[in-house]
């Protein structure tokens, strides 16, 4: 090979690095997560955007997020997110978004609901489940690593009981849904991906489309899809959730380093719903706000919660291009926006500062 030759094997690494693939037919991963929000905004009968509102959100939710300088690392400045760069990590990570859903109570005494001690604090919702996480490692129980998932002699359903054990006398919500999660996805590591996480991520070579992709063709359980009109509409929230922790918790690097990181939507889950409703970008039929306002459940994967997912989702991507159509040099994306109005979703939670309930659906997929 001359020196004005390209060595093609090393370009091939370099652009397998990148996650850029060389054939020039070869298309870029799409989740269809989008697209299929988009569908369902669009033959939505119950659940509206209104265009004012969401403009005016986009320019509070801009405003408050430089004020508070809301970026990528805010997410690490939170007291329970591990600060790990590593392969251990990546298994926190995981397991943390493997089991990342269905958290509410139907107790109206939240000093009663399921929580869990920690390092003398009570944590409650999705924070309950990190905090667990830590406490049983701080126990020398390996929780977080795929092969003890699948040796029921050593990890027994009794042993991951204790493990997300309460506080109170509620129990997390869905623990047998959980223990199939963590058996499943275990079984899944082992026979597809040499039993390690880092190989699952790796495969998808960069790409967050990717990766989603993966997790939802492999693992039944984060396989988030509904039916709307008799179509199939994708919203892969506990899938895209994994790959935006990931990125996040490694800074856009390493394990965190996607070229398509944009492609990721909001999380479709109950309370950007809610944030997004008291902002007044949302806007529900009168049964539908009834229903939600009396605290009735609303069945996984009927109508009404389609269609607050699809809009949610919808309208964060609004949302977003509203942000960056006034100001093109602004570094977000879905993501960002999604854990910003999480974030203050909680803290007015907190504050009682609740304009309207979070519907209750009670589901694996958030």
């Amino acid at each position: 090979m001359s020196d004005s030759e390209p060595d093609e094997e090393l370009l091939s690494l370099l652009r397998q690095s990148l996650g850029i693939n060389g054939d020039p037919n070869h298309k870029q991963a799409d989740t269809k997560v989008l697209k299929d929000a988009e569908y369902v905004y669009d033959n939505s009968i119950d659940v509206a955007l209104d265009t004012q509102g969401t403009k005016a959100a986009a320019a509070k939710i801009w405003s408050l997020m430089q004020e508070k300088q809301y970026s990528l690392t805010t997410w690490s400045e939170h007291t329970l997110h591990p600060k790990g760069k590593d392969a251990e990590t990546v298994n926190f990570v995981f397991l943390m978004d493997l089991l990342n859903f269905c958290f509410w109570s139907k107790n109206p005494d939240p000093t009663q609901c399921f929580s869990v001690e920690y390092h003398g604090q009570i944590f409650t919702g999705y924070w309950s489940l990190v905090a667990a996480i830590h406490r049983a490692l701080e126990e020398s129980i390996p929780i977080t690593t795929p092969s003890f998932w699948i040796d029921e002699t050593r990890c027994t359903n009794d042993l991951i009981n204790h493990v997300f054990r309460s506080e109170t006398l509620e129990l997390i919500p869905l623990i047998q849904q959980r223990i199939d999660c963590i058996r499943e996805a275990g079984r899944i590591l082992d026979a597809d991906f040499s039993g390690s996480v880092v190989t699952l991520i790796h495969k998808a070579n960069h790409s967050a489309a990717s990766l989603v992709n993966l997790l939802t063709t492999h693992f039944p359980c984060f396989n988030d899809i509904a039916t709307f009109d008799s179509k199939p509409v994708r919203f892969q929230k506990r899938a895209q959730i994994l790959v935006a922790d990931l990125w996040a918790c490694f800074d856009g690097q390493s394990f965190g380093s996607f070229h398509d990181i944009d492609t990721i939507t909001m999380f479709a889950d109950y309370r950007i719903p809610q944030m997004l409703h008291s902002l007044g970008c949302l806007r529900y039929s009168p049964p539908l706000e009834t229903q939600i306002r009396s605290l009735r459940e609303i069945e996984s994967g009927c109508s009404w919660e389609v269609q607050l997912r699809g809009c949610s989702i919808w309208c964060v991507e609004l949302i977003r291009r509203e942000i960056k159509r006034q100001h093109p040099k602004a570094e977000v994306n879905a993501i960002l926006i999604d854990f910003f109005l999480y974030d203050t979703m909680k803290q007015r939670v907190n504050d009682g500062l609740e304009t309207i309930p979070h519907h209750r659906t009670r589901s694996i997929w958030y």
